[in-house]
């Protein structure tokens, strides 16, 4: 994997083979930046990271000046191994060990963003829960955005606060924003 954009832009950062991760790819992540751009002034906003595997988003967000970066995720090696590389590169990334949903529930920090890339063969119910949880529990901020990564193959239209989705390959993104 590669960081595309920012001051640490072309590094490439190699994850251990162990890890149970589908990176975001390159072209993907490329247009996501580009959409956000256009939203955001990254070293003005927080941002959340669930499911974050190795942390591919959150090093984004850090090379172009995002300071406050929560990282979230259930397997013990991803954390590990994004506190690892944000220690080495001096990126400002703290990763937890955490069930998503059970993180959550018990959070009271509201982020400007929220991106979550579940396993494409989450269970649809599953799918349905991260806004749901996200926007019920007043997770961001106002003018906040909520970004699922997906197959194209998922369909979240039906999900309350949704805005949007963009393909690109086999992924897609679906944003969610609640009306201010």
């Amino acid at each position: 994997m590669r960081i595309i954009s920012g001051i640490h832009k072309g590094r490439k950062i190699q994850a251990p083979k162990n890890l149970p991760v589908r990176p975001t790819t390159d072209m993907g992540k490329e247009a996501l930046f580009n959409i956000l751009n256009n939203q955001f002034y990254f070293d003005e906003i927080s941002v959340l990271d669930l499911f974050s595997g190795t942390g591919n988003i959150s090093y984004e967000f850090a090379s172009r000046g995002t300071e406050k970066i929560l990282a979230i995720d259930a397997h013990y090696g991803c954390v590990k191994f994004i506190n690892q590389i944000s220690e080495k590169f001096e990126m400002p990334i703290q990763a937890i060990k955490s069930d998503v949903f059970k993180f959550l529930d018990q959070t009271h920090q509201k982020f400007d963003l929220i991106f979550s890339d579940p396993p494409y063969n989450f269970d649809i119910e599953l799918f349905h829960k991260i806004p749901q949880v996200v926007f019920q529990n007043n997770l961001l901020e106002d003018g906040g955005m909520l970004i699922i990564e997906h197959s194209k193959h998922t369909d979240l239209s039906p999900i309350e606060y949704y805005v949007q989705t963009k393909s690109y390959g086999g992924n897609a993104f679906s944003f969610f924003e609640r009306e201010l």
